[in-house]
This record gives structure tokens, sequence and C-alpha cells, in this order.
């Protein structure tokens, strides 16, 4: 802008200098007929000059005007964008100030509320005061009262009601006394009854100690002492190949003479652990303990085929196991039974036991033993549990009614894994549920405990 100026300030000067030598020249030229029709070379420099510093001028001050510009339009857009956060601040503000006022008027209804329950309690509370005040002085006129009536000796009239009243209370004193006659008579009357009941509980036991004595083994022969089985098969002693015994037996004449629970692999079978019993000169795998009633027997099919319990305790090893013990060749099956007067008796069969696509069934045939046989010999005997019935007789369901898993045949009352029964459940129910040893022609043997064991033999196989 300045440039400018000084162009149009210096413009005019140089144009009047021109004019005025232009004049002089004009006096002092010869003739009008040599001045030249064209302006002087340095003149149009000059002004040519002149000219291009205007445009740098001007380039420039455009330049700088856009660069003003472009802070303007910064500057504005920067004010709008903070004009409009102004804004939305300002509407927050009026919303944030509307709620106030709105809670404020909610605060001054609940002030005016609350004043209101105010006041009612006041009255409320002077309307008890007065009701206590008149309370306590009804109280005081009933004590001048009582105090007046001790004092005045009553009249005639009071004394002949105040005879009535004696009178009353006398007979109804003679009532209550009436009454506890009656209920002493009663207390004796329940006493000789409760006495009554323990004689009958006292007889009732002396007659469940005869019955003991019955379905115990006193009268039976004494069990014999056992003398060392003889062993002869050799698949059911010997080690496999990778050194892993297949019986207990096997670990008895390896040098294993203590009773405990060891591992043993059957041919063709995974290894388990069993409870091996040493005595009589060899060893036993037992399939079976029961000591205590300890263990529910009641159980599943899965769970008899798979075993279940404690090995060291009472337990089930698995028809699974014994199926993979006892198809390594013949074995025998020996029984031992006690009683609850701790009389034991035993039995021995040779048997042989299915797989699983026969239900495990079970064959025996009775070698020796000190009690009468209860199982049924050379029938072919179905193992069955609650859940998986296959023996039903006249569609009376052997496990459903007996309990546990076994061989039934008849739905005999011989079940060594039935419900563990102590010598006073006398019930018909509960016996026949029980633990019990009952030949087909004899009476019933209440069991203490049982113990189910194999061990190998030269017998042959049934066919």
């Amino acid at each position: 802008m300045k440039i400018i100026l000084v162009f149009l300030f210096i413009a005019p000067l140089a144009l009047s200098a021109r004019a005025e030598k232009d004049y002089s020249s004009f006096d002092s030229a010869p003739s009008p007929e040599t001045k030249s029709r064209f302006a002087m070379l340095d003149d149009v420099r000059i002004l040519a000059n002149g000219l291009l510093q205007l445009g740098h001028g001007l380039k420039d001050f455009v330049h700088k005007t856009k660069g003003q510009m472009n802070d303007i339009f910064q500057k504005l857009y920067i004010f709008d964008r903070s004009f409009y956060e102004l804004s939305l601040q300002t509407s927050e503000i009026k919303e944030e100030e509307e709620q106030l006022r709105q809670t404020t008027a909610r605060l001054q209804i609940n002030n005016e509320e609350i004043k209101n329950l105010s006041q009612e309690m006041n009255s409320k509370i002077e309307d008890l005061i007065q009701n206590k005040i008149q309370l306590q002085e009804k109280v005081w006129g009933l004590e001048d009262k009582v105090t007046k009536l001790a004092i005045i000796q009553p009249s005639m009239q009071e004394t002949k009601d105040i005879s009535s009243l004696k009178v009353f209370v006398e007979q109804q004193d003679n009532h209550i006394k009436q009454l506890l006659k009656i209920v002493e008579d009663q207390h004796v009357q329940l006493d000789r009854q409760h006495n009554q009941i323990m004689e009958l509980e006292d007889k009732l036991n002396h007659i469940e100690l005869q019955d003991l004595a019955e379905d115990s083994f006193t009268g039976e022969q004494t069990e014999p002492e056992a003398t060392p089985f003889p062993v002869r098969n050799a698949t059911a002693v010997t080690y496999k190949s990778d050194g892993a015994a297949p019986d207990c037996t096997a670990l008895y004449n390896s040098g294993m003479q203590s009773s405990g629970v060891y591992t043993i692999k059957p041919n063709g079978s995974e290894a388990f652990d069993v409870y091996c019993e040493m005595k009589f000169g060899s060893s036993w795998t037992v399939i079976q303990n029961r000591v205590d009633g300890s263990l529910d027997f009641n159980q599943t099919w899965d769970a008899y085929t798979n075993g279940f319990g404690d090995l060291n305790e009472e337990f089930w090893l698995g028809l699974n196991k014994t199926y993979a013990i006892t198809k390594q060749g013949d074995y025998i099956l020996r029984i031992e039974l006690q009683d609850w007067k701790e009389n034991k008796r035993y039995i021995e069969y040779a048997f042989s036991l299915g797989g699983p696509k026969t239900d495990y069934t079970l064959q025996l045939s009775r070698i020796s033993g000190s009690i009468p046989n209860a199982l049924p010999e050379q029938t072919v005997l179905r193992f069955s549990t609650a859940d998986r019935h296959v023996d039903i007789i006249n569609d009376f369901n052997c496990p459903e009614n007996y309990l546990g898993g076994w061989w039934h045949s008849e739905c005999e009352e011989t079940n060594l894994n039935g419900k563990y029964v102590a010598p006073r459940s006398r019930g018909r129910l509960d016996r026949r549920k029980g633990l019990y040893w009952k030949p087909k022609k004899g009476r019933y043997y209440l069991l203490k405990s049982t113990k189910i064991m194999i061990h190998p033999t030269d017998l042959k196989s049934f066919d």
C-alpha cells in the first residue's frame, strides 16, 4: 500500500519535469518539423521500471493480503468452534439449571410434607401426653378407692357376697382335687402299662435270642481244618512273559506270602488291584467281602460289572475282573460265612463263569463244606440287578424285591449281596431282603460276615 502511494506521488513529479523539459526544448527547437513523434527511450524505461516496481508491489501486497485473510479465516473458524462449544455448554448449563429447578421444587414439596408430618406428630405427642396425664389421674383415683376400701369395713350384703364366693372357691377346690386324683390314678395305670411293655420287650428279646440261636450255626459240625489245596494249573500260577502275575496264587508262589492288596494282570486283560488272602499254604483272590454293613451293596449293573468299595474293607471286585481271572483256567469257589455268635462255616464249589455276553452266567458243583448247600447245582444262573433284571419268575423281580445283585434262580432268599440286617431287625420284609444263607430244605442262617474267594484248580471246565 505504501509503495502505491509513493508511486502516485513520484509519477506527477516526473511527468511535470518531463513537460518542462519538453517545453524548453520546444522553445529552443529550430522548427516544428524536427520534433519527434515518439517518446524518448529513457522516459519509456523510467515508466516501465515504475510499472514493474508497481507490479512487484502489487504482487507482494496480494500475498500479504492473502496471508492476512487466511489468518482472519482461521481466527473466524476458531471463533465459530468456540462459539459452538460455548453454545453446547450453555445448553448443558440450561438443562442442569432446569433439573436443579425441578429438584428444588421437589425438595420444597418434600419440605412441606415433612412440616405437615412434623405438625401431625407434635399434635399426636400432645394427645399422648394428655392421655398419660388422664391415666395417671385415674390410677391415683383408683389407689385412693383401694385405700378407702381397705379402711372401711364391709357391709352385711358385702359379707354375704364374700361368703358365697368362699363357698364357690371351696367347691372349685374340691373339683380340682378330684381331677388330681383321677390324674394320679391314670399315672399309676400308665406306670403299670409301662412295666408290662418292659416285660414284653424282655420276653421279645429272649425270643429273639432264641431265634438268633436257631439262625446261627449252633448244632452244626465245626469247620474242619483245611489242608493246602493242590495247584497244578500252569496257566494260573506262572508269570506272563512281561513279568506280571496272572492271579494271587502266582504271587504267592513267587514269594509274596502276606495278605494284602496286590496288582495282577490276567492273560488278555489290563492290570488291576485285588486283595490276596494267604491261607492254607497258598493264596486266594477275594472277590467279595462283607464285615459290618458299612457299604451299601444295593448297586447298579454297571457297579457290579466294574466293582465297588475299598479292597481293605468291604468291597465287590467286579464281574469283569473276576471273569478275566477265571477264563485263564479252572478255578474253585470258596464261600466263608460267619453268624452273629461268631460261628464260622464254609462251602466250596467247582464253578465256571460266563462273560458279558451271557450276563456272567454261573454254574456250580459242590466239592466240600461244613454247611448245607443253598445254591442250585448244575444250573445256569444269570446275574441280575434291580436296574437289569434278567430272571423274572411269575412276574416277580428278584433283585428289586431282595436288593443287591446276585445269581438268582427261583428268587430264593439266599443272597450274599443283600441288605445287611442286624439280629433285632425281625420284620419279615427286612428278613427277606437281608444277608441270609437259606438252604432249600433247612432254616435261615442270619449272617454277620461273608467272604467269597477263588483259587485255581485242575478240575475240567463245564460243558
